[in-house]
């Protein structure tokens, strides 16, 4: 039995992971052990150690005599979580133009175009993966493997807000145009226009997060005042 162990621990941290960055648990909410247990068929030691690995990860917070909770969305987190994805990804970008091959470049554009079905929660689910692993791609042709992760590990922690974006309204020919446009300015090697199109992409996403998560400022996020304009 303890063999099965760690195994049954990932699946239990995929499974709870997966509904916090869909948001089927949503941010605030009460995650009670003994009902994920349930849920997914998984016994509480195995549900206890994923909540633990999600806690270290920050997509949940312990609370004394409560339990779990999913963890809130502040404005200070997305201001920080976005700021360091255009520093990040501008720097993906600009050493993917300088140094990639050809043959990663060529790979880049053949990832772009990818798309989703408005109103589809799965396939918004397949497009994020999709676009973490593009926007991820673009750093390993650059020849960075950390900056790679740093990407990933931001595009994973925005998960939950890309989610309500998308439902927003139905984008999903514009953003496959942006995404082919980017990838053949960086396999052009065009510097200006390979800046200009990632730049404009995170604005755009940033815009469009805030504007979906207007509607829920009472329940989804945590206001902290901060001095830096929006």
């Amino acid at each position: 039995m303890a063999a099965e162990g760690p195994p049954m621990a990932e699946q239990a941290y995929n499974l709870v992971k997966q509904d916090i960055l869909s948001c089927v648990l949503q941010p605030g909410q009460q995650i009670i052990q003994a009902q994920i247990a349930e849920k997914y068929n998984l016994g509480i030691t195995p549900t206890r150690e994923a909540l633990k690995r999600l806690e270290q990860e920050g997509f949940v917070q312990s609370v004394p005599r409560f339990g779990y909770i999913v963890s809130p969305v502040t404005l200070s987190d997305l201001h920080e979580l976005f700021e360091l994805r255009m520093i990040l990804e501008t720097a993906a970008v600009r050493l993917a133009v300088e140094r990639a091959s050809d043959e990663s470049l060529a790979e880049i554009v053949r990832m772009a175009g990818f798309r989703y079905v408005y109103k589809d929660r799965a396939s918004y689910s397949a497009y994020l993966a999709e676009n973490a692993r593009f926007h991820t791609a673009i750093a390993l042709a650059a020849g960075n493997q950390r900056l790679a992760d740093a990407v990933g590990r931001v595009l994973d922690e925005l998960t939950r807000v890309f989610h309500m974006a998308l439902d927003l309204r139905d984008s999903a020919e514009e953003k496959a145009r942006d995404h082919v446009n980017l990838a053949e300015a960086i396999a052009a090697r065009d510097m200006d226009r390979a800046m200009h199109f990632i730049h404009e992409e995170i604005a755009h996403s940033q815009r469009r997060v805030l504007e979906a998560l207007g509607g829920r400022l009472g329940s989804w996020l945590t206001l902290k005042p901060r001095s830096t304009s929006w």
